[in-house]
Formats: C-alpha cells, structure tokens, sequence
C-alpha cells in the first residue's frame, strides 16, 4: 500500500504559473511509489477542507507549494497533528524559505520537502494569531496592504509599491513595549516580530534570529531616512544597528499612539494599537536541508 503525500497548491501566489512544478512533484511521487494528493487553494474554507483531507489520507508530510502565508495557513490547520511540513517556495516572498536555506531549483526542493529530516521551529501569537516568520507594525505592513491592492503581483509589483509607499508615508508613530526588559518608548517608523532572520527580498531584518530558541526579537527601526528605510526594506542596504534597537524575548505587549498598519507573515491584518506578543515554542515540523537541522 502506498503512503500518501498531500501537495497544497496556491495557484495566485506569487503570479507564478504553478504547472511545472506540480508536475514535477506527480513524477518524483510516482518514482517515489507515493500517493500524492494535490490541493488547490481557493480562499474559501481552505483550513477547514485541509483538514479533512489530513483525517482522510493520514500523512506524514504535506508539502507546500506557495509563499509564507500559505505555509502558515497549512501550519494552522494541522497544529493538533504530527505532520511534517515541506516547502516549495512558490510565493512573491518566500522569506520562510530563504532563511531555511532551501535551494532555488525544484529538483532539489523536491527531495528535502519529500525526504529530508526536519526541524521544528517556533511560532508566534499576535493577539491571538499565529506567525511563522516575520511580522510588523508601519511602514512595510502599508506596502504590503498597497501591493495587496494593486494588480501588478511579483517583485516588479512589490518595488512599486515600496515607492508610492514612501512618497505618501505619514509621520512616524509613537510605541510603548512592555515586558521583561525595562519600558521602551520611542518614536518608530517600523517594528518587526521576528521569528527568523530574513525578509524574502534577502536582507537580514534581524541578525539574532533563531528559529527553535524558545524567543522570538523586536527590532524597531527609528525615526530614519526615507531612502534609507526604502533601501532597507528591498533590501539592497543591510540595517545599521544605530538605526535600530533590537530586544530578545519571550513575550511583550506594545501599544502605539496611533492605529498602525499591521501584517503577520506577508499578510496584511488592518491597522493596530495594542500588540500582545508571546512565544509558543516548537510548534511546527519543517522539512529542511541536512545541514540546517540541529534540532530533530
């Protein structure tokens, strides 16, 4: 009897045409001798009918075709399950994946997301919600919901927006953060939730993070330069740690002064106040390339 592999494909994501790489992955299963099951994203009642398929096909892997926000869905549909979940990174940023270090053809991605050993990483609770990878508070939230709302997808889509964005950004916002650590109170242009370390466009946002250490970082970006937060933000400028202030931890609570645009993992979430911000650990098992897995 054949073991099943469930394939969950986002076919909007990242308006990359999705043929090629499902047909890789029905080959490599049939000379694999695995059923796999492939399913198609719509937007509607996705979670709920991933989760049918799981109780159906019971597998070991579900292997993800799309960007970080597909990942997260998958990985909140199946939190009560021990899954492995692999990765085809098929989205406009696939920043989960570029800090997993996962190569760029399909082939190779193929044979970690299939076969490799795992990692189980980290996620975050928002307020509630749950993030894999990286979330913030201003001025990359507002590109996000801009780019959302435009009709130009991929990275020509995100560097257009990151440039109407900056024309039109607004003054920077006033941010309370409370936990562990003594008070923080600060004007910001921008604070990230970290999990990992890099955006999808390669630049590391915060070069502390680990995935698996119980911790998560904010990393507040100050009153700067726009064309430097422009450079930045797509990534052809690393951060300079005088423009940022960076607090490891397991947990916070952030108020702002303003309501402040707000995204989880590359997806925007509407504007915000109060962040309550808690680490839950070891949430989630990644396929991951050999060298990258310390923790199995």
């Amino acid at each position: 009897m054949k073991n099943n592999i469930i394939l969950i494909v986002n076919p909007i994501s990242g308006d990359v045409d999705k043929s090629e790489l499902i047909d890789a992955a029905t080959v490599f299963a049939e000379k694999e001798n695995l059923n796999l099951v492939i399913y198609n994203t719509s937007g509607i009642s996705d979670s709920d009918n991933i989760k049918v398929l799981y109780n159906t096909y019971t597998p070991q892997r579900i292997i993800v075709a799309g960007g970080d926000g597909t990942i997260k869905m998958v990985a909140e549909a199946m939190e009560a399950h021990d899954v492995i979940i692999g990765i085809l990174p098929a989205g406009s940023a696939n920043g989960l994946a570029v800090d997993l270090n996962l190569p760029s053809t399909i082939e190779e991605n193929l044979e970690i997301a299939f076969h490799n050993d795992y990692m189980e990483i980290d996620m975050i609770s928002i307020n509630g919600k749950k993030s894999i990878h990286l979330s913030d508070l201003g001025v990359n939230a507002e590109m996000i919901k801009n780019y959302e709302n435009s009709s130009i997808r991929g990275k020509w889509g995100y560097a257009l927006q990151t440039v109407s964005t900056l024309i039109d950004l607004e003054d920077p916002f006033i941010a309370t953060i409370t936990g562990d650590f003594p008070t923080i109170e600060c004007e910001a242009r921008m604070i990230v939730i970290a999990n990992s370390q890099k955006y999808g466009t390669g630049v590391s946002i915060n070069p502390n993070g680990v995935m698996d250490d119980g911790k998560f970082e904010l990393v507040i970006l100050k009153n700067m330069d726009l064309v430097v937060l422009g450079k930045i933000i797509t990534g052809n400028m690393p951060i300079d740690v005088n423009d940022v202030e960076i607090i490891s931890t397991d947990q916070a609570f952030v108020t702002t002064n303003i309501p402040v645009s707000f995204q989880i993992d590359g997806e925007y979430c509407g504007k915000e106040t109060k962040l309550n911000i808690e680490i839950l650990p070891k949430q989630l098992k990644v396929a991951v390339p050999n060298p990258i897995s310390a923790t199995v």
